[in-house]
This record gives structure tokens, C-alpha cells and sequence, in this order.
């Protein structure tokens, strides 16, 4: 794990789920996956919207040309935890797709406006993944 992500996990955990730097006073919530070829269990800090029962994540990667490792680890393995605030809660992950995408994207950008920046970076369309409670 990157110092980056391990500085932000710690911080999260110790002030129940709130972080300073540029997350303070968004939604983030650390999303636990294993990995698809090596089943060796991560954790990453990831923004996310709020959309009904359900977290919508996006994975940017800030806008590189490949999905962050999580992604494919979750389409691999969708049943996972994830912390949000003090809560450990039980979800599922699945792709956002079709007309779900385009006005979940809307919703997301008029909240987080600079994840239409990092689409910019990048010719791929980014992700959006659906968390729901099990």
C-alpha cells in the first residue's frame, strides 16, 4: 500500500471516517477488495456519492489511461466490506451502466465537479461502481 493511501486509512480511522488535505469535507469511505489473480485482501480510499441505498465510487485513477487495480479486483470479486465512518458494512459492487451511467454521472459531477476533470485526462470512459448493503 502506498504511503499516500496508508497516511489517509490511518487519519480515517482515527477521527471516524473524516480526513483533512483534499478530502476534507467530502464523502470517502475505504473500500476492501481482494485481489482477482493473488486473493491478497487490500484496502483504498475512495470518494463517493451518496445516491439513494446505494455509494456510488468512481474509478478514476485521477484521470489515468488504465482503471485503478480495485476495479478489476472488485468485478472479480463483488462481495466485500466496506468501512464508512465507524460502520463496516457488507456490499456488493456493480458497474453502473447505460442511461443509469449517464444520470448517475450527472449527479456525480454536479457534486464532485473535478471528476469531469479527470475524464478530460483520459479517452476512457471512468467507471462508476455501485455499492449496495448485503
Amino acid at each position: 500500500m502506498s504511503d499516500w493511501n496508508a497516511k489517509i486509512i490511518e487519519e480515517f480511522r482515527a477521527n471516524g471516517g473524516k480526513v483533512g488535505g483534499p478530502f476534507e469535507g467530502g464523502t470517502l469511505l475505504l473500500i476492501h477488495h481482494l485481489g482477482a489473480r493473488t486473493g491478497t485482501e487490500r484496502v483504498n480510499p475512495v470518494a463517493y456519492l451518496p445516491d439513494g441505498d446505494r455509494m456510488v465510487i468512481v474509478a478514476s485513477a485521477a484521470g489515468a489511461d488504465k482503471n485503478p487495480d480495485w476495479y478489476h479486483n472488485l468485478n472479480a470479486n463483488p462481495d466485500t466490506t466496506a468501512e464508512v465512518g465507524t460502520e463496516v458494512l457488507d456490499v456488493h459492487a456493480e458497474e453502473i451502466l447505460d442511461e443509469d451511467y449517464t444520470a448517475t454521472w450527472q449527479r456525480l459531477v454536479a457534486r464532485m465537479p473535478g471528476f469531469a476533470d479527470y475524464q478530460t485526462k483520459t479517452s476512457r470512459r471512468i467507471p462508476l461502481i455501485a455499492l449496495t448493503r448485503r
